[in-house]
């Protein structure tokens, strides 16, 4: 059978929405071996300048056999280098798993594969996904294409590039602490944290944690609602999950939000430090909005122990991968992570009660703010970005950051209260590098979240554009 020529040039299917060459694949207007073809294409043109694609497996997805029926349809995407993929080298950034090519592939992405994607790459991490700058001991640094002198964020940086650049359509990311969120507000597109349970689970061996959880990253919040709708789901490996919404949270999002009420805070009360260049934008984008449905207002409730919360929480779940993790792996840890295992430890049963007491009494305040308001709104991150050799800023605003997870405290809420929080492109700093908006929904609001967001794209109505990687 021969296949049927397109009349899209590579260029032209690499700048489409992933919901548009769905349509074309739909439609047998083109095939998933002409996005393959296009994909790596783009990747041979921009991969020496960013690093974001670092393992191609380009064969395999070839090989795959996707109805077109399906709901992502033979659409290539990318899976993060801390999910394994059965027979594509994995190896978490860590030098210890460099040649780790596992046998069987994680559970979503099984889950996206029997929903149509086809993985063509694994995209760069930190080590473990510990730290906000996506570089490691196996790969490199992965740089910021609207300056490549400049950190792409972590630790989904690779995914985030990937998508700026028009690599790939949809790029899979996970979040504990802004781990998706930061690499999508650096790079200027959209990155979903869900609640925890909407997008699978955990790792096998922590399957009932709550912390770290997988994500939909896209240019735009409805290719992001199409991603978590092929993510989203019961299955019994994951204990956590559950079914998903009858309405598909695309279809949702598209829908007209109605009234909107927005609470604004540029520093969640004095917790979170914030430069003036990245509080102006976020200002001055809400202020631009002019919606009759939508008001906006400058407001957080008070969120005591929120660090400490957020520090124990993060600790269990580093001790508890760490002690299921072989030495031939840990001794090459990089000393942050040493530094982790070692504050982990040092925490008592006492310490890690009180986070679970602190934690519960964090999330009924935010239900209780979520009765007056539709979403919380601030920073996704306090600075733009920095210097792609600096691992982390060691003051924001004048305030010193005693060390690397300091700076990321913006994250912290929506990972300790378990709700849904959301990247949105919304301006730029003077120097043109993009500044994102972070917008926190109720607990399993995801649906109402991109509605909301959704709403707000479309009246800021910035430009969704594929970024030739800029020398810096």
């Amino acid at each position: 059978m021969t296949r049927p020529e397109t009349s899209f040039s590579g260029p032209e299917l690499c700048a489409k929405s992933a919901r548009d060459v769905i349509a074309l694949l739909k439609a047998g207007e083109i095939t998933t071996a002409d996005l393959i073809d296009a994909s790596l294409k783009r990747m041979d043109q921009v991969e020496p300048l960013v690093n974001a694609v670092v393992t191609r497996c380009p064969e395999r997805a070839r090989a795959s056999n996707v109805a077109a029926s399906s709901p992502l349809a033979g659409l290539p995407i990318g899976i993060k280098d801390l999910n394994p993929v059965a027979g594509v080298r994995t190896t978490f950034g860590t030098k210890g798993m460099a040649d780790h090519v596992p046998d069987v592939s994680d559970p979503l992405v099984l889950r996206l594969e029997d929903r149509g994607g086809v993985v063509l790459g694994k995209t760069n991490t930190p080590e473990l996904g510990a730290g906000a700058n996506t570089f490691n001991a196996v790969f490199g640094a992965t740089r910021n294409p609207w300056n490549t002198a400049m950190n792409a964020a972590g630790s989904s940086g690779g995914a985030a590039v990937s998508l700026a650049t028009g690599e790939l359509w949809l790029s899979h990311g996970s979040d504990f602490g802004g781990s998706l969120r930061s690499p999508a507000n650096y790079c200027g597109i959209v990155g979903l944290r869900p609640s925890p349970g909407i997008a699978g689970g955990s790792s096998a061996h922590l399957g009932f944690t709550t912390g770290g959880v997988d994500g939909p990253m896209a240019r735009d919040v409805l290719d992001c609602a199409l991603f978590l709708d092929a993510m989203a789901g019961y299955d019994p490996l994951w204990p956590i999950s559950f079914p998903p919404p009858a309405t598909p949270y695309i279809d949702t999002a598209r829908q007209d939000a109605g009234k909107v009420r927005i609470a604004y805070t540029s520093d969640l009360n004095g917790f979170a430090a914030v430069t003036s260049e990245i509080d102006s934008v976020l200002r001055g984008a809400l202020e631009s909005l002019h919606l009759s449905d939508v008001t906006v207002e400058d407001h957080c409730p008070d969120l005591p122990r929120l660090d400490e919360t957020f520090r124990a929480l993060r600790c269990l779940s580093f001790l508890g991968s760490y002690q299921v993790t072989p030495d031939a792996v840990t001794r090459h840890y990089k000393d942050t992570i040493k530094g982790n295992l070692a504050d982990a430890r040092a925490m008592s049963f006492d310490d890690y009660v009180q986070a679970e007491r602190d934690r519960s009494a964090i999330y009924n305040t935010m239900a209780t703010f979520f009765q007056t308001h539709d979403v919380l709104a601030c920073p996704v991150n306090g600075l733009a970005p920095m210097p792609v050799e600096i691992e982390y800023p060691t003051e924001v605003a004048g305030r010193p950051m005693r060390d690397y997870i300091d700076w990321l405290q913006f994250a912290f809420l929506a990972t300790v209260a378990g709700l849904p929080a959301l990247s949105l492109p919304v301006g730029f700093t003077p120097s043109g590098m993009p500044v994102g908006l972070q917008l926190i929904g109720p607990p399993r609001g995801e649906a109402r979240l991109l509605q909301v967001a959704h709403t707000l794209e479309q009246a800021l109505n910035l430009p969704i554009t594929l970024i030739d990687p800029i020398p810096g």
